[in-house]
Formats: structure tokens, C-alpha cells, sequence
């Protein structure tokens, strides 16, 4: 599934080619990939055509596109789901369409948007646009206090700078529940999956199943500081890719998988101990530690 950086790589790529230009017609080839929008796929195209792509912005894993200049109180959102994709199609472009073409939007420059989706699990849809509880920017790339609907309950991601570290901290401790748990909570911080969760506990010498309420702000900290040292390690890269379901606007596959250090390493030495990595199951999903750096809590530790 896309990630933070995933998605972060796919909306400064929409930033740079498709801002400021006018949707001139939309198809939607598959209507369950806009089955968040309500009215139908005939009142989305609707909704679409003759608006001007005014800014591309993300919260978490959530991106949506600005309908001139929000002036009309709504915007595209887009959620990736497992294997969606947003590709840009240049004007000069002769490509056959993508088999798993769900929804095309013609702009005005002669270029093409495609909404490409293999597993169906992301969708698109215009929704009305709503305040910040806060009253900060809604998200990355715009500094308007207003976001989607259906993204309000959204916290802030560790990429935020309008994200309040030291009350995050806070309401972490303040949680009862386990550290892993806490970070894939998206009420809580935004953004952070399973790969970046296991990737920044590492990072943080702390083990998954640690109770929240027995952390001590400074090991909160230096898991944050983790998860967000990880994500901006894999943006400058383009992301995790460990197959073709995910590349960015031009197609281009991000390779962070490389530098990964416990994610899938399974039976693999550490890289600063060289205990094998060893992966347990959580959540209905895998998470990977080294037993050495990251003792379990002894409620956790496996019976002899």
C-alpha cells in the first residue's frame, strides 16, 4: 500500500504538471471507483468539468486537487487505497490506455490525468470543503485552513510543521493501548503505516508491543523523531516500491525498499547488532524487529 512518502512523492509531482489547468472532460470508465461520491459518476463529471486544478495538497495518505481557488467550497480527493495511481499523460503522449483505467479527466493543455487502479480499493470523489479545527493549513501544498469532508478526522502527519510535537507526545502517553498501535492510529498522527512503524521503532531501539503508558516522553520522542527521520529518508527517494502497483505521476517507481533495515528482513542480521530480524504477527499484518535492540516487554516475550 502507498505510503506517507508515496503520496507525498505523487502530489508535488501534480503540483509541477497539472496545476492551472482547466478540466475540459472527465470519463469515468468504472463506477465503483467513485463510489464515495454520492450523487454518481454523472454528477462527479459534472462537478469537474470547466474547473481549473488550483492546488495539489495531502494530509496523511489522503490527497486531493483544489477546484478554483476553493472558491467553490470543493476540491478532488483522491485516496490510493492499495494500488491506485495518478498518471500524468503529456499532450504529445500516444500510450494505449492502462488496462486498469477507473477515470480520465481531459485539461486544457492537451494532457491527461488517469486515476489507474488495479485492486479497486482507492476511489475519488469532489467533496465539500470544511474548516481546520485547528485553523491551520488543511495540508501540504496549500495554505488554506480548509480540507475535504471526509478527511477532518484526520490528525496531522510527523511531516506536518503545523503539527504540534509536544501535544502528540502527550496524547501518546496518555493512550492505553501499545506504541505500534498508537502510530498506525490516523485520529491520532497521520500518515505513518506499517513499514514506517516498524522502520522508526527500530530506529528507536523500542519494541512494538511496548505499552504506551510506560513510555517516558523521551522515549516518545526519539520513536517520532524515528518514524519522521525514516519518511523523509524514503521522500528523497521517491518512496517504497516493492512492486510496479506503485510509482509516481511520470511512472517512476520509488526504490527506499533498498535501505529498509528490518521491513521484510526476516532471518536477516540487524545492521547494528546482527541478531536475525525475526517478524511476528499484529493486527492481522507482520511486524519486524530485532530481538537484541528491541527487547519485548515481558507481558510480549514469547514463552521457553
Amino acid at each position: 500500500m502507498p505510503e506517507l512518502p508515496e503520496v507525498e512523492t505523487v502530489r508535488d509531482g501534480l503540483a509541477r504538471h497539472v496545476l492551472g489547468r482547466t478540466v475540459v472532460g472527465a470519463e469515468v470508465r468504472r463506477p465503483y471507483s467513485v463510489r464515495r461520491h454520492e450523487a454518481g459518476p454523472l454528477d462527479l463529471v459534472g462537478r469537474l468539468r470547466g474547473r481549473v486544478l488550483t492546488a495539489a495538497v495531502r494530509r496523511g495518505k489522503y490527497l486531493w486537487l483544489l477546484l478554483d481557488d476553493a472558491a467553490g467550497g470543493d476540491a478532488l480527493l483522491a485516496h490510493l487505497g492499495m494500488s491506485g495511481q495518478l498518471l500524468v499523460r503529456g499532450p504529445q503522449a500516444d500510450v494505449e490506455p492502462h488496462p486498469h483505467l477507473r477515470v480520465r479527466l481531459d485539461l486544457s493543455d492537451g494532457s491527461r490525468l488517469d486515476f489507474v487502479d488495479q485492486r479497486t480499493f482507492g476511489h475519488l470523489s469532489v467533496q465539500d470543503l470544511v474548516g481546520t479545527g485547528d485553523g491551520g493549513p488543511g495540508g501540504a501544498g496549500s495554505p488554506l485552513p480548509l480540507l475535504p469532508s471526509p478527511v477532518a478526522h484526520i490528525a496531522r502527519d510527523l511531516l506536518d510543521p503545523a503539527l504540534d510535537r509536544q501535544e502528540l507526545v502527550a496524547a501518546v502517553r496518555s493512550r492505553r493501548t501499545v506504541i505500534k498501535r498508537a502510530l498506525l492510529d490516523q485520529g491520532l498522527v497521520s500518515g505513518i503505516g506499517n513499514i514506517y512503524a516498524d522502520e522508526g521503532l527500530w530506529r528507536a531501539r523500542l519494541h512494538p508491543e511496548r505499552p504506551t503508558t510506560s513510555l517516558t516522553r523521551a522515549e516518545v520522542e526519539r520513536v517520532l523523531e524515528g518514524a519522521h527521520a525514516v519518511m523523509s529518508d524514503a521522500l528523497a527517494q521517491g518512496g517504497t516500491s516493492f512492486d510496479a502497483l506503485y510509482v509516481n505521476v511520470n511512472g517512476q517507481s520509488g526504490y527506499f525498499d533498498r535501505s529498509l533495515a528490518v521491513y521484510g528482513q526476516e532471518g536477516r542480521p540487524c545492521r547494528r547488532c546482527g541478531a536475525p530480524v525475526r517478524r511476528d504477527s499484529f493486527m492481522n499484518r507482520s511486524s519486524f524487529t530485532c530481538p537484541v535492540c528491541q527487547p519485548a516487554p515481558r507481558a510480549a516475550r514469547p514463552p521457553r
